[in-house]
C-alpha cells in the first residue's frame, strides 16, 4: 500500500525538477537524495495489504510513511508557488530553509524504513477467497469473478492500477470519455512525466490497455462514454478513496484538510473550499452556479477545475491565482461566457474546455491567449476579433473547437487551423442565421470551405453548418476515425466521397442529406470497411430502399434517430452480420410494426442483431418481443 505513495512522491519529485530547474539548483543533490532513499521503499512492500488486511499487525510504519509523503508533497509544493512570488533575497533563504526541511524529510524517512517489517509472504488464493467471503456477499458465480478480479488487479503494474483505482473513484459520479480520464490522471499526478513525452499519451496508453484488459468498458448507448465494470468498482472503490485521498460529497463539509480530489455536488461551496486548501481536483455537477466564489482563488494546488451543469457567464479574478491549473472545464445552458485576462496568468493550463451556449453560442477568449504555450485544448471559442490569426502559432494543439465561424474570419482560421500539424480533433460550427425560427442551419452555409486543407494527423471532425457540396479534401484523410456532418443539407450523395475513407470507424449525419430517398449506391459492397457505427438523423427521408450484400462488413450499431416519416429499414440489412445493436428514437409507427417480433413483415431484416431498442422500449434476440427498458 505505502509502495504507491512512495512512487507518485518520486514522479511529482522528478517532474518538479523537469520544470523548476532553476528555481531548486541549490537543493537537486538533496532531492535526489530523496528519491535514491524513496526506491529502497518502494522495492519492499506492494498495495493490496491495506485491501486484504494485513496491515492490521504492523500498519504503523506504513501510515506514518505515507503521512510524512503527503506532508512533503504539500511543502515541495507550498514552496515552488511562495518562491515565485519572492524577491532573490527572500528566495535565497527560502531554499535554505528548504534544502534543511528536506534532510529532515529524509532522516525521517530513513528512520521508518528501518522499522519496516520482512518482506510479505506471496498472496495465497485462499487468503483472497476468505477476503471476497467476509467482505463482498454474493453467489458462488460472482465470488468466482470477483476473485479473478482481484487476482488481475493485484498483478497490474502500479502505474495500471492507479489509473484503475482513480477511474472507480472518477466514473462513480458521471460517465466520463477517455478524454475526460486522461485530463484527470494527468490533473491528479498519477502519470509519471518524462523528458520529451506528453504525460497525456501515457495516460491514454494506460487507459487503453485497462480497456483491452476489460478493466473500463464503453457503455453499449453512449458513445465515447465508459465506466468501471461492477466487479472492480466492488473491489477497488474504497481503497481508490483512502488512496487518493477522494471524497464524493453531497452537502456536508468534509472531515479532512488533506482531502486532494474532491466531487461535488455543494450546498455550502464556501466552507469546503475553506477546509480542502490542498485540493488539487475538484469536479463540481449540478452547482446551478452563476458564478465561482472569491474563494476558488486560494487552492493554490490546483490542478483540474471542473463545473458541470452551471450558469456561469464569468469566472472570478482570483482564478488567475492558480498558477498550477492544467484542465479547465466549464458546461451549462447559459447564454454567453467571456473570459477575462486572469486566464493569461495560467501558465500550465493545458486544457481550456467550455462547452458554448446551445443556441449562437460563443466562448470569447482575450487577446494573447496564444501565450499559453502548453494549451492542447482549446474548444467553443469565438475566433473572431483577432484570435483566428493567434491560433497559427499554437501549434502544440492537439484539440479545437470553434464557434460561430463567419465570412469576416473565416480565410483568417482555415489558414490558422492549417498550420496545426499536432492536431487531432477539429469542430467548426458556423455562424447560425438570424431569421426568426432559424434554428437548424438552413440558411448558414460554410464560408469558402473548398480553400482548407485539413491538418493531416486529424483522427476526429465536426462539421456542423450547411454544405453546397461535399469538400473533395474529405475523402483524402487516411487517418480520420469518426466524422460529424450535421445540418449540411447537401443535395448530392455524401457518401460517394467517404465510403472509402480507410480507417473510418464512426460516421454521424444529422440532416447530412436533404434527400427523401437513401439507394444501394449509399451503401456499396466494399465500402466503409471499417466502419462500426452509423448514426442518421434526417427529417425529410421516406425510403431506404438497399444496402449491397458485403457493405458495411465492421458495422457494430446502427441509430436511426428521428426519421419520422421513413417507413421501411433496407434490404440487405440482414446480411449485415456484425450487427449488434439497432437503435431507434422518434420513427414512424408504421416501421416499428413492419419490424414487430409478433409477426412483423419486416422482421426478418433485424431478427439477427441481439438488441434492438425503440424509444425506452427494446427487443432482445432471446425474448422475442418488445419490453420496457
Amino acid at each position: 500500500m505505502a509502495a504507491s505513495f512512495v512512487t507518485l512522491f518520486q514522479w511529482r519529485l522528478n517532474s518538479m525538477l523537469l520544470h523548476e530547474n532553476e528555481i531548486l539548483l541549490g537543493v537537486k543533490d538533496q532531492i535526489k537524495s530523496l528519491i535514491s532513499q524513496l526506491d529502497a521503499a518502494g522495492s519492499f512492500t506492494g498495495d493490496v495489504g491495506m485491501i486484504l488486511g494485513r496491515e492490521s499487525g504492523h500498519g504503523s510504519w506504513a501510515s506514518e510513511l505515507r503521512g510524512i509523503l503527503r506532508q512533503a508533497e504539500d511543502f515541495v509544493d507550498d514552496f515552488v508557488i511562495r518562491a515565485y512570488g519572492q524577491t532573490e533575497k527572500d528566495r535565497k533563504d527560502s531554499i535554505a530553509e528548504f534544502g534543511k526541511e528536506l534532510q529532515n524529510f529524509n532522516s525521517r524517512i530513513s528512520e521508518i524504513l528501518n522499522r519496516r517489517p520482512p518482506v510479505e509472504a506471496p498472496l495465497m488464493l485462499e487468503e483472497i477467497q476468505r477476503f471476497v467471503r467476509s467482505n463482498i456477499p454474493s453467489s458462488e458465480d460472482k465470488e468466482t469473478d470477483l476473485v479473478t478480479c482481484m487476482l488481475n488487479y493485484i498483478n497490474l503494474p502500479y502505474d495500471l492500477k492507479l489509473s484503475l483505482l482513480f477511474c472507480c473513484a472518477f466514473l462513480r459520479r458521471h460517465y466520463q470519455s477517455i478524454d475526460g480520464l486522461v485530463r484527470g490522471l494527468v490533473a491528479a499526478g498519477l502519470v509519471q512525466e518524462k523528458p520529451g513525452e506528453l504525460m497525456e499519451d501515457k495516460a491514454q496508453e494506460n487507459i487503453d490497455k485497462l480497456i483491452s484488459l476489460g478493466m473500463i468498458e464503453e457503455l453499449e448507448f453512449i458513445r465515447d462514454h465508459f465506466r468501471v465494470p461492477s466487479p472492480y468498482c466492488e473491489l477497488s472503490l474504497g481503497h481508490a478513496m483512502y488512496q487518493f485521498m477522494m471524497q464524493t460529497i453531497p452537502s456536508q463539509t468534509p472531515t479532512v484538510s488533506y482531502i486532494h480530489c474532491l466531487f461535488l455536488r455543494p450546498a455550502c461551496l464556501r466552507n469546503v473550499l475553506h477546509n480542502s486548501k490542498l485540493l488539487r481536483v475538484l469536479d463540481l455537477k449540478n452547482t446551478l452556479f452563476e458564478s465561482l466564489p472569491d474563494e476558488v482563488g486560494k487552492l493554490v494546488h490546483l490542478r483540474y477545475l471542473g463545473v458541470r451543469e452551471s450558469y456561469i457567464r464569468k469566472l472570478p479574478e482570483s482564478i488567475s491565482n492558480l498558477r498550477n491549473l492544467q484542465t479547465l472545464y466549464i458546461s451549462g445552458p447559459g447564454v454567453g461566457f467571456e473570459l477575462s485576462n486572469g486566464v493569461l496568468n495560467l501558465a500550465q493550463l493545458r486544457h481550456l474546455k467550455m462547452s458554448a451556449p446551445a443556441i449562437d453560442g460563443e466562448v470569447r477568449v482575450p487577446q494573447g491567449i496564444s501565450r499559453l504555450g502548453n494549451l492542447q485544448t482549446l474548444e467553443s471559442i469565438y475566433a473572431g476579433s483577432g484570435i483566428a490569426k493567434e491560433l497559427g502559432v499554437m501549434t502544440q494543439l492537439r484539440s479545437l473547437k470553434v464557434s460561430c465561424v463567419s465570412d469576416d474570419h473565416a480565410d483568417e482560421l482555415y489558414f490558422s487551423v492549417m498550420k496545426l500539424s499536432m492536431l487531432r480533433k477539429l469542430s467548426l460550427t458556423v455562424e447560425r442565421g438570424r431569421e426568426r425560427g432559424s434554428y437548424k442551419y438552413e440558411n448558414s452555409f460554410f464560408p469558402c470551405l473548398e480553400s482548407f486543407s485539413p491538418p493531416p494527423l486529424l483522427q476526429t471532425l465536426e462539421l456542423v453548418g450547411r454544405l453546397i457540396e461535399v469538400p473533395l479534401w474529405l475523402g483524402l484523410m487516411e487517418n480520420l476515425t469518426k466524422l460529424y456532418m450535421c445540418y449540411s443539407y447537401l443535395s448530392e450523395n455524401p457518401t460517394t466521397i467517404l465510403h472509402f475513407l480507410p480507417n473510418l470507424k464512426y460516421l454521424q449525419m444529422v440532416n447530412a442529406y436533404k434527400g427523401r430517398h437513401m439507394e444501394k449506391e449509399f451503401f456499396r459492397a466494399g465500402g466503409f470497411p471499417k466502419l462500426e457505427y452509423l448514426d442518421i438523423t434526417s427529417d425529410n427521408l421516406v425510403e431506404w430502399t438497399e444496402i449491397e450484400e458485403g457493405a458495411l462488413p465492421c458495422l457494430k450499431q446502427l441509430s436511426i434517430h428521428d426519421c419520422k416519416e421513413l417507413m421501411l429499414l433496407p434490404e440487405g440489412l440482414q446480411h449485415v452480420t456484425t450487427l449488434r445493436i439497432l437503435d431507434m428514437w422518434f420513427v414512424h409507427e408504421d416501421l416499428i410494426r413492419r419490424l414487430s417480433p409478433n409477426g412483423g413483415p419486416e422482421n426478418y431484416k433485424i431478427k439477427h442483431i441481439p438488441l434492438v431498442t425503440y424509444r425506452g422500449y427494446m427487443m432482445s434476440s432471446v425474448a422475442g418481443e418488445w419490453t420496457p427498458q
